[in-house]
């Protein structure tokens, strides 16, 4: 199903990999991971509330972001990039650091056969006609996500969300993180937060970052992926439009081929 927001195409594939297509531009998030692109999730996990479909190879994203290495899947960035295409990848991401966390195989971003860029917080830029800010993203030491010790998943430092501005409409993907300061303030029209249940900011602490947010429309994606990403996402709906912000879920529907 694709969700229509002030003259973009939205679109969640699976995981935290979203399609944002505007006037002449297609931007993707994160793409790849746990068969959402390979037509594998299905018969490995097939959980409810979460888009399906056969194998993705669409190769048309003229921007492709990637927020950290729990997120990073060559095979992914290389079934929605244009060989003409910029990714943008957060200066932590590596290769050992992804075979650290997960024992997966990938090749270094500057591998790719792309105009690959590194970004750090903070980044202001423009590309194929999106401006682009880079955001923090992390758990709070002192958070929900935190052990007794003050251990997280998702350190600051390890990733980052987008902010990405398409045809004057921002777009922000949170990444993997809790709801923090720096979210404070933020221009967003359209808000794509994770709603997961471990490791990021939930379905309770998402609806409140919309309530301070105010966008125009709210889209969640990275939950319901897994068993511990499982989530309630009608829930989540009518907590978002109680506070008077609308909510759209993408969850079912003959997914884009």
């Amino acid at each position: 199903m694709t969700v229509p927001h002030d003259g973009l195409a939205v679109d969640w594939l699976g995981y935290a990999t979203a399609r944002l297509e505007g006037e002449g531009v297609i931007a993707y998030t994160d793409p790849g991971r746990y068969g959402v692109l390979t037509g594998e999730w299905d018969e490995e996990y097939g959980l409810e509330g979460h888009p399906s479909g056969g194998p993705y190879d669409a190769q048309d994203g003229d921007l492709v972001v990637v927020t950290h290495d729990h997120h990073y899947d060559d095979d992914g960035v290389r079934r929605v990039a244009s060989e003409d295409a910029t990714v943008l990848v957060y200066e932590g991401v590596s290769a050992e650091g992804v075979a650290d966390n997960s024992g997966r195989d990938v090749v270094e971003p500057e591998e790719l056969p792309y105009d690959v860029r590194r970004v750090e917080y903070g980044d202001e830029l423009t590309v194929e006609g999106v401006d682009v800010e880079v955001v923090p993203a992390y758990n709070r030491e002192d958070g929900p996500r935190a052990d007794d010790e003050g251990n997280v998943a998702h350190p600051r430092g390890l990733g980052c969300g987008f902010v990405l501005t398409i045809d004057d409409t921002p777009c922000f993907w949170t990444g993997d993180s809790d709801v923090v300061d720096e979210h404070d303030g933020l221009d967003v029209s359209l808000l794509m937060p994770s709603i997961a249940r471990s490791f990021t900011m939930d379905r309770h602490d998402a609806a409140e970052l919309a309530g301070d947010l105010r966008p125009d429309l709210v889209v969640p994606i990275h939950y319901n992926t897994f068993d511990d990403l499982r989530s309630e996402s009608r829930e989540f709906a009518g907590d978002v439009a109680s506070r008077a912000v609308p909510v759209a879920l993408d969850e079912g529907g003959d997914r884009l081929a």
